[in-house]
C-alpha cells in the first residue's frame, strides 16, 4: 500500500470506531457519568420542579435533602440512570459513529477523510434520535423518583413500581411522556457536545513539531488531563444550551396527569406563572455537574476504547 493510502487509512480510523467498541465504550462512559454527576442532577431536578419558595438555592437543596434522608438522599433515583444511562450513552456513542458513517456515505467524492466541525455536529445531533427512545422513559422514571419526598410523601417504592403505576395510568403514552422535550434538549445539545469535544481534542493533541518534509509530526497520545479538559468543556457547552428544554422536560415529566397537554403548553404555563427566568432554574447545579460528570464520561470512553483496542 502506498504512503498516501496508509495516511488516509490512519485519518479515517481516527474519525470512526468499530460499532461494537463505540457501543461498549459509550456504556462505560455512561456509568462514569452517573457515579460522578447524580447528586448534582438531583439538585438540579429538585430546583426545577419544586414550588416557588421551597428552596433558596442549590446549597439549600443539598442541606435539606441530607437533613431529611442523609447522604443516601443525594443518590435518590440513581438506579434508573445506572440502568438507563448505560444503554443511553452506549446508543448515543454508537449513534454518533453511525452519524459519521452517514456523512461519509453522502460524500463519497470527498478529498479529505477528516470531518468538518459541522459534519461532526450533524453526527452528534443524529445520535440523539436513537438515544431518545431509551432516554425518554428512563428520564421519566428518574425524575419522578428524584422529586418524591420533597413534600414528605413517597408515592413510589422504586423504579419498577414507577413503571407499573405509569403504565396503569396511561400505558406507554404515560411512560414516554416528555419524549419531544427530551429530543429538543438532546438534539442540539449533542451536536454541540460532540463537536466541542472533537475540536478541543484535536487542538490539545496537535503536534507542534514539523518533520523535514514540512508535514506535522504524528500527534502524541491524548493525556488524561487533556481528555478531562475536553470532555468537561464539552459538557458545559452542551448544558449551556440544554437547560431551558431540560427544565420544561422535568416539569412535564413530573407533573400530575393532565397538567399539561404537551411541550409548548408546559413552556407557556411555566413562563406565565414564573417568568422567562424560570426556564433557567437549575442552571447552577447543571453547570457544577457538567464539567466533572462529562470529564468522567470521556475518560471512561477513551480508556475503555484503549483497553478494547488491546484486546481485539
Amino acid at each position: 500500500m502506498s504512503d498516501e493510502g496508509s495516511e488516509l487509512e490512519i485519518t479515517s480510523a481516527k474519525q470512526t470506531v468499530d460499532p461494537i467498541k463505540s457501543f461498549l465504550s459509550g456504556g462505560f462512559g455512561g456509568i462514569s457519568c452517573v457515579l460522578v454527576g447524580h447528586p448534582f442532577d438531583l439538585t438540579k431536578t429538585r430546583l426545577q420542579t419544586a414550588a416557588p419558595g421551597t428552596y433558596s438555592g442549590a446549597v439549600d437543596v443539598v442541606r435539606k435533602t441530607i437533613a431529611q434522608d442523609g447522604i443516601r438522599g443525594m443518590y435518590r433515583g440513581i438506579t434508573p440512570p445506572i440502568l438507563g444511562v448505560t444503554p443511553i450513552f452506549a446508543i448515543s456513542f454508537w449513534g454518533y459513529d453511525l452519524g459519521k458513517r452517514i456523512v461519509y456515505s453522502l460524500t463519497p467524492d470527498r478529498t479529505s477523510q477528516t470531518l468538518s466541525i459541522s459534519e461532526l455536529a450533524f453526527a452528534g445531533g443524529f445520535s440523539a434520535i436513537p438515544a431518545t427512545l431509551v432516554a425518554a422513559p428512563a428520564e421519566r422514571v428518574k425524575v419522578l423518583l428524584q422529586v418524591q419526598g420533597q413534600g414528605g410523601q413517597s408515592l413510589y417504592t422504586g423504579p419498577i413500581d414507577v413503571v407499573r403505576k405509569l403504565y396503569a395510568e396511561g400505558g406507554l403514552r404515560s411512560l414516554f411522556r416528555g419524549t419531544i422535550a427530551t429530543l429538543a434538549r438532546d438534539g442540539p445539545g449533542s451536536a454541540v457536545y460532540f463537536a466541542t469535544y472533537e475540536l478541543l481534542k484535536k487542538q490539545l493533541s496537535s503536534s507542534p513539531e514539523t518533520l523535514p518534509n514540512g508535514e506535522k509530526a504524528p500527534a502524541p497520545p491524548l493525556s488524561l488531563p487533556a481528555i478531562m479538559a475536553a470532555g468537561g468543556t464539552a459538557g458545559v457547552a452542551m448544558w449551556s444550551l440544554a437547560i431551558p428544554p431540560d427544565t420544561i422536560k422535568s416539569r412535564l415529566q413530573s407533573a400530575p396527569h393532565g397538567t399539561y397537554t404537551g411541550f409548548m403548553d408546559c413552556a407557556r404555563k411555566l413562563i406565565a406563572a414564573d417568568g422567562v427566568t424560570a426556564l433557567w432554574k437549575g442552571f447552577g447545579p447543571a453547570m457544577a455537574r457538567a464539567f466533572p460528570a462529562n470529564a468522567a464520561t470521556f475518560v471512561g470512553v477513551e480508556l475503555s476504547l484503549k483497553a478494547m483496542e488491546k484486546l481485539w
